[in-house]
């Protein structure tokens, strides 16, 4: 067999005819032990990014309160809490989505 496939099963599933008279054959992946570890990658790239987006969001802040275009800077802020919002507390998308979908009407239980 070729090593890029050895971790490939093969699956066929007997359905009779498809589309073209031929039986269906699914290909499902198996996990191998040298897949790469991506544990704490969230929590690594939220802790290098995290300060940068900080320095960044200070020095445009400046700039705006500096030129005195508080507009701007109001709108920026604004921007920057709900992005820092989603940054640092990803749960909050799937918790929110849920809300909404449940003020709709719609049953979001398994």
């Amino acid at each position: 067999m070729d090593p890029l496939f050895s971790s490939v099963i093969p699956l066929i599933s007997d359905v009779g005819s498809g589309a073209f008279g031929a039986d269906t054959v699914t290909v499902l992946a198996e996990a191998t032990d040298d897949a790469p570890d991506t544990e704490g990658l969230a929590d690594f790239l939220r802790g290098f990014f995290g300060p940068l987006f900080l320095v960044i969001v200070s020095i445009v802040a400046i700039f705006f309160l500096f030129t005195r275009e508080i507009t701007r800077f109001a709108q920026f802020i604004i921007l920057a809490i709900f992005i820092g919002i989603v940054f640092y507390v990803p749960g909050i998308i799937e918790v929110t989505a849920e809300a909404i979908a449940g003020a709709m009407g719609v049953s979001t239980e398994d």
